[in-house]
């Protein structure tokens, strides 16, 4: 069963979950991209090429355009789950060399396994994170690995540091709509990979990090001045629903919205623990 996640931008995400069992006939399939797929659960055989893997929870599948492969099951009885992310063939390009993209699979690895859960926690709404980032990131670190070249940061020239905070300003100016990071990196004239190194770099957190943050002060502002409903004001600074705003929010205060208004109005008991922590 697939189930997309993200359907836009220079990467795609898909939940992907097998329930194949040991028995079931396996039949070939082509990749029609590149893409790197996290297993976080179950195992499955993998055949490419000429080669077989045997992947369990932690491994990553790595898919080249026109590669046909095979999945099998015959280790275990209940499906497998991945999240999958497709890559733009020009952004595959700067994120790993030839070599890597024809590795077909990587065993579980420490840099891969924290990103591809990190990847999973944003998948499920649980990370600040936007998950075409985490995508980024965990397709970036699979190129650094597999190709042993690590990246070294660059200090940004001036031209650069002011086209992320000119970015920034933007973002902020239109936080209340729907941004990728593509679209996002778009207005900056730059690609997504380069975007984002250079928007961390420069300010200290990513783009989507800023985006929700940039909603989170405005949230604050009007649950302080105004009797607006919660759920009106959630919708006005962009959040698309009631419960992911109150998550985030009670993640950022230490405090439901709810309770965030009744403190902006003096009820000194939401904060009180808080504050009794550093006398």
């Amino acid at each position: 069963m697939y189930t997309p996640l993200l359907s836009r931008g220079p990467i795609l995400a898909t939940d992907y979950r097998c329930s194949a069992r040991p028995g079931d006939a396996p039949f070939p399939e082509v990749h029609e991209g590149f893409s790197v797929s996290y297993v976080r659960k179950g195992t499955f055989g993998y055949r490419a090429r000429g080669r077989v893997f045997d992947l369990v929870a932690g491994s990553i599948v790595v898919g080249r355009p026109g590669v046909e492969y095979m999945c099998t099951h015959d280790h275990h009885v209940c499906g497998d789950e991945c999240l999958s992310f497709q890559i733009a063939p020009e952004l595959a390009e700067t994120l790993g060399t030839d070599d890597a993209w024809q590795t077909g699979c990587v065993p579980p690895i420490p840099e891969l396994m924290v990103l591809g859960e990190l990847a999973q926690a944003g998948a499920e709404g649980h990370s600040d994170l936007g998950l075409d980032e985490l995508g980024l990131l965990l397709a970036a670190r699979f190129g650094e690995v597999v190709s042993g070249k690590t990246r070294k940061p660059e200090a940004a020239p001036l031209r650069d540091r002011r086209r992320a905070v000119e970015a920034a300003l933007w973002i902020d100016a239109h936080s209340h709509n729907a941004i990728d990071l593509d679209r996002a990196a778009k207005t900056a004239g730059l690609s997504a990979f380069h975007f984002l190194k250079l928007f961390a770099r420069v300010l200290g957190v990513t783009p989507h990090q800023y985006l929700i943050r940039s909603r989170l002060r405005r949230a604050a502002r009007l649950l302080a001045d105004e009797e607006r409903a919660i759920t009106d004001i959630a919708l006005d600074v962009g959040f698309a629903d009631l419960s992911n705003f109150v998550r985030t929010f009670h993640r950022a205060a230490g405090t439901s919205p709810r309770g965030f208004r009744r403190a902006a109005r003096g009820d000194r008991k939401i904060f009180q623990a808080r504050l009794a922590a550093f006398s």
